[in-house]
């Protein structure tokens, strides 16, 4: 983010209990399920999706905030997320499919983290073996093997992004 102005992450909202150390309003939107689903049905959502159990949305309110500060917006999404946004904005985005060098590797990772059960990293597993063959349905695809190569991978298509030229039909 320190690497290119006018560059934001919209917060996204979630069911799931917060980790150790997460922060209400700056890593997720913390929302109980009766609440979540309360919020769909009123349209407050721009995308959504049921995720590892859990809901996952983004909120109207968060992405207009950001882009009316002028600031392109990062959505961190899933596959399901990726492609309501796109239906959602008739084109005006741009997807990047950010992928690990390999399964072996998100595994290991994952394991790292800590975070999950048994239960919850086969389903995690499960999913990412799914998500990755929706990845040719982004606009550009960064493999996050050595962190400074992704992050330069990405610096440089958001950089690329800005200088594009939009031919009128």
């Amino acid at each position: 983010m320190d690497m290119v102005d006018r560059l934001n992450v919209a917060v996204s909202a979630t069911t799931r209990p917060p980790r150790a150390g997460e922060k209400e309003g700056e890593d997720y939107y913390f929302l109980d399920r009766s609440t979540f689903e309360w919020r769909i049905k009123a349209g407050d959502f721009v995308e959504w999706a049921e995720v590892h159990g859990n809901l996952y949305g983004t909120l109207k309110e968060e992405l207009d905030r950001r882009c009316d500060a002028g600031s392109d917006v990062i959505l961190e999404l899933d596959v399901q997320g990726m492609r309501s946004v796109r239906k959602t904005v008739d084109g005006e985005c741009v997807t990047v499919f950010i992928m690990p060098p390999s399964m072996e590797e998100l595994e290991s990772r994952l394991r790292k983290r800590g975070a999950n059960d048994a239960a919850d990293m086969a389903l995690r597993l499960t999913n990412a073996r799914a998500e990755l063959d929706a990845r040719f349905e982004y606009d550009y695809l960064v493999v996050n093997d050595k962190l400074e190569e992704a992050v330069a991978d990405f610096v440089g298509i958001v950089r690329a992004e800005r200088c594009r030229v939009i031919k009128e039909s």
